[in-house]
């Protein structure tokens, strides 16, 4: 039986978006810049993807999306295409969780004289609206918070926190990779001003991105050439994978209001079948939440015999992939630094596991992984026992208080 339970690190191409890429790559492969026949019908491509990501995220105009290689380049286009503008450095602000492709990106700004405030996060990962507010700064010209979080699930209030930024007169940037083809969103009704997608988390090809640019907001490009993408990422326009990418983007716009809630009661039931087993903490907000997403840490978790590493391994044996949040360099396992920002102990940091759901993803599918889980858990620590998780949560609050 083989079970694949990781669908925030990627997701399956769908047919229907494959199907494109091989006409386009057989049939509409010409430079979309050139003027010619070839190059018009690879323009026209390129154009119709536009579209059909806008309407993912019911962007007013076409014209508003920039394709990228990535989420990762569109975060990186965010930040430093604001960042750029200044001669001067100026004051940006960020949560403690953001992905890696902002939090790095923000710290080669620091290198250059920029200041940073990380806005810290309670024990379910949320940012206080009234942290936001009180870090704003007369020289705060960005804001950029993840709109939900990757490793443990919880969605900001990102209405909350872009009128505030909007009323300071700064720019709002979410990185919505995770949330985009699973929350319903609107940069219409959004004060956001800069949004990253990605294609590979809902359902189209590895290798393309966007970014949303609200009409009016002005960048600086991070690549130079020939000026394509309305000037601001030069280069040849991967075509195929952008053709997918839209396929993609347009379907799960039509499966979103029958997708989230399936997907929902699977969280739902993953959940209460995770919670009987002792020494799992659930991890991250519980209403305010991917709906795909379910994680969990271990109590006694040492970095030895057991981590988030350990489970992800195990399991793989019996043929379920999931992930950890914990990394490991050179050797050595370092506690995920998203459940360290929430409050856990290095020690319970480092046994963090994410499980995410999808579109092949069922209710038997559920149900023997936690079993396995269980299992697992019982062989290697069979005396493994875990003290009341409102006891956990209530130490963790109490230490976020003081």
């Amino acid at each position: 039986m083989q079970i694949y339970l990781d669908y925030s690190a990627t997701t399956p191409t769908r047919k229907e978006a494959i199907a494109v890429m091989q006409t386009v790559l057989t049939q509409q492969w010409g430079n979309p810049s050139s003027l010619h026949e070839w190059g018009q019908r690879a323009a026209t491509v390129v154009e119709q993807a536009r579209m059909q990501v806008a309407g993912l995220i019911n962007a007013a105009s076409p014209e508003s999306i920039i394709f990228t290689s990535g989420g990762t380049e569109a975060d990186n286009l965010a930040i430093m295409g604001v960042a750029r503008l200044y001669a001067v450095p100026q004051h940006l602000i960020i949560s403690s969780v953001e992905h890696s492709a902002i939090s790095e990106t923000v710290r080669s700004l620091e290198i250059w004289g920029w200041e940073v405030t990380r806005l810290s996060v309670d024990v379910k990962g949320k940012v206080n609206p009234l942290d936001l507010k009180a870090a704003l700064r007369h020289n705060t010209v960005l804001v950029s918070i993840i709109y939900g979080q990757s490793e443990v699930g919880t969605v900001q209030p990102i209405a909350e926190l872009g009128k505030i930024v909007r009323s300071h007169g700064a720019l709002f940037h979410t990185d919505a990779v995770q949330a985009a083809g699973r929350l319903s969103i609107d940069v219409q009704q959004l004060p956001v001003d800069l949004l990253s997608l990605s294609s590979h988390k809902i359902y189209g090809p590895q290798g393309a991105g966007a970014l949303y640019v609200r009409h009016g907001v002005e960048l600086m490009p991070l690549l130079f050439g020939g000026g394509q993408e309305m000037g601001l990422r030069s280069g040849t326009q991967a075509v195929p994978i952008i053709a997918g990418f839209g396929v993609a983007a347009e379907l799960a716009a039509q499966e979103l209001p029958t997708e989230t809630p399936r997907l929902i009661k699977l969280r739902d039931r993953a959940f209460a079948q995770l919670a009987e087993i002792p020494g799992l903490i659930p991890t991250g907000d519980f209403s305010d939440r991917l709906p795909h997403h379910v994680s969990m840490c271990l109590k006694n978790a040492d970095g030895k015999k057991l981590s988030g590493k350990t489970l992800v391994r195990q399991l793989n044996l019996a043929g379920i992939g999931i992930s950890a949040g914990a990394a490991c360099h050179s050797g050595k396992l370092s506690p995920s630094p998203i459940l360290l920002a929430m409050g856990y102990s290095e020690k319970a940091a480092l046994g963090g596991i994410r499980i995410t759901l999808g579109r092949d993803t069922t209710e038997a599918d559920i149900d023997w992984t936690a079993m396995v889980l269980k299992q697992i858990l019982q062989r290697l620590t069979p005396d493994f026992s875990g003290q009341s998780l409102t006891l956990i949560l209530s130490t963790l609050e109490a230490k976020a208080r003081g």
